[in-house]
């Protein structure tokens, strides 16, 4: 369910001329008793409003005074959410003429034509305060105060985002709280300049037109204006010819398949940073470390301390909280079963609450293998997940078939899509044979159109990669060095810098030789490691060195001087 709680203006949208019918209490009814959270979002004092709308016991919580004031009706608590007003400038507003002033906890107000008044009084006096217009109410709050910022207060005591909310408003004071929810509705008879700027607009007005809204939303979840949304996509590039391709903003399960160093961690960190501008909540499952360092998430787990699926559900408690599992810490084999106690745990989560909004799982085919038996347990209603992988064939089929978009990146592009077709069992779509520029991809939306190409959007900044990664994590066995000598006769895995230093200790010279002799290490480091400062280190080691104990010694100090091994 995308949608989670309906946050209403009072005055002019739930109410005509002060009053609820009961034909919109009884649709409200209906919307909580379908797992709703239900706020009123208004300009008014609370005491005004509790007078003339005793049935705001319904409601979860009450926003007054613009944002100013938190109330909860199951308790009759209320919060101040800024510093209440300095009678001297109701003192000085009277003595300038002004009259009709009303004041609350936080709120001072009056009415047009005063409000050059009050803005020469808030300049005179240097106060540090902002103007709020309201069908003809000029309101005064304290800077940073809006409808917007007191819903915001409110969904958090929920364990609410604003991206699972439907906002319905009808004035001036509407535009930051419908902007900021996922859904934006403007009643019929709102503002010219409100409907402009909502994603729907009702047939009905007032109460009628929440009526309107409420059997939609129960009816489809408001599936039918997705389409609108365009706000929430997800942009992940650019055609040659400017069309932007995007993802929907919600429902989207998207595949993202290149090989090794081709760019798919850059691509993914672009593509997260809009999600985040996007005020969706983030959970990115981190197998080999990539992404604890991309700005605005928090990393949990390390290499020598695995996370707990507790862990993560007690972080994401706080809806602004973004968070990477990172599973160097989980060995191999553990990590899809693992991975399939935590998927299930974030579904009854979304289910709840409608968040996490995304799940980007890097190096897919580590925790939902093709063949492993038994089959990963998924979700029945899984989306909004991003599974990004080398080869598309080694993911689950069970995960493949739910894909509905593909992004594919680096060489051989035609091959890579027509093997994930051939893995869910449709036909290779057409495409020119040929390797990808860098920085661009093919885009293929399943349902109705052809691969297109596309520049990706780039990330706001580079990602640096986790420094304890390669040190101390555990690579896949197709990423390890081997030391197997001149004859093959040894097999000697190291699975990171620092075995590879212990077991370069160990071996015989001639097997150290060898390796060296044949650039191996160098390789190595830059394929695998994908350092290319250190494998062009690596590499003029191997040019000038003759000696095995010098070569080890060398190479213990050029990879010590970059990363941090443990002791």
């Amino acid at each position: 369910m995308r949608y989670h709680a309906l946050a209403c203006d009072y005055d002019g949208t739930l109410a005509r001329h002060g009053r609820v019918n009961e034909a919109t209490l009884a649709a409200l009814d209906r919307a909580q008793a379908s797992g709703c959270r239900l706020l009123i979002v208004t300009g008014r004092l609370l005491p005004d409003l509790l007078e003339v709308f005793p049935e705001a016991k319904r409601f979860d919580h009450i926003v007054a005074e613009n944002g100013a004031v938190l109330y909860r009706p199951s308790t009759g608590e209320t919060k101040d959410l800024g510093p209440p007003f300095d009678p001297k400038f109701v003192t000085e507003l009277e003595g300038r003429g002004v009259n009709r002033i009303s004041t609350g906890r936080v709120i001072v107000a009056t009415w047009e034509p005063f409000e050059n008044i009050v803005l020469d009084t808030i300049r005179d006096l240097g106060l540090e305060l902002q103007v709020i217009f309201n069908k003809g109410a000029v309101m005064v709050l304290p800077s940073g105060i809006n409808k917007a910022t007191g819903m915001s207060a409110a969904l958090s005591e929920l364990g609410l985002s604003a991206r699972n909310v439907v906002g319905v408003g009808d004035a001036e004071n509407d535009h930051a709280f419908l902007s900021s929810c996922e859904c934006g509705v403007a009643v019929a008879n709102a503002l010219p300049t409100v409907k402009e700027r909502a994603d729907v607009v009702t047939s009905k007005d007032h109460g009628e037109g929440v009526q309107e809204i409420i059997e939609q939303l129960l009816a489809s979840d408001l599936a039918e204006f997705e389409p609108r949304l365009t706000r929430h996509h997800v942009v992940l590039g650019t055609t040659a010819a400017g069309d932007e391709l995007a993802l929907p903003g919600y429902g989207a399960t998207v595949l993202v398949a290149g090989s090794s160093g081709a760019g798919k961690s850059t691509f993914a960190t672009g593509v997260l940073e809009r999600m985040l501008e996007r005020k969706a909540q983030i959970v990115v499952i981190d197998p080999e470390g990539d992404y604890g360092e991309v700005e605005g998430l928090t990393s949990l787990g390390t290499s020598q301390q695995p996370p707990s699926v507790d862990q993560v559900l007690e972080m994401l408690q706080r809806p602004d909280q973004n968070l990477v599992v990172n599973l160097l810490g989980v060995d191999l084999e553990s990590r899809p079963e693992f991975f399939g106690k935590l998927l299930l745990r974030l579904n009854e989560l979304r289910r709840a609450l409608g968040r996490p909004h995304w799940i980007i799982v890097d190096e897919a085919h580590h925790v939902v293998p093709q063949g492993r038996q038994p089959e990963p347990e998924l979700p029945s209603s899984l989306s909004g997940v991003a599974w990004i992988t080398v080869r598309p064939e080694s993911v689950s089929s069970a995960v493949l078939s739910r894909v509905d978009h593909a992004v594919i990146i680096g060489e051989q592009p035609a091959k890579r899509l027509a093997r994930f077709a051939e893995a869910r069992g449709l036909p290779a779509p057409l495409m020119a044979a040929g390797d990808l520029a860098p920085g661009e991809a093919i885009f293929w939306h399943l349902e109705n159109q052809r691969p297109r190409r596309f520049q990706t959007v780039k990330p706001h900044s580079e990602r640096r990669r986790h420094v304890r990664k390669y040190a101390s994590g555990e690579l896949p066995e197709d990423r390890s060095f081997y030391f197997r000598g001149p004859e093959g006769k040894l097999k000697l895995r190291a699975a990171n810098l620092t075995a590879f230093l212990q077991l370069a200790d160990g071996v015989d010279d001639e097997t150290w030789l060898f390796h060296l002799r044949q650039h191996d290490y160098s390789k190595w480091i830059q394929s695998a490691i994908k350092d290319q400062e250190l494998a062009e280190e690596a590499a003029r080691v191997e040019a000038d060195s003759e000696d095995a104990q010098e070569g080890r010694a060398r190479f213990r100090e050029i990879v010590t001087r970059r990363y941090t091994l443990p002791a």
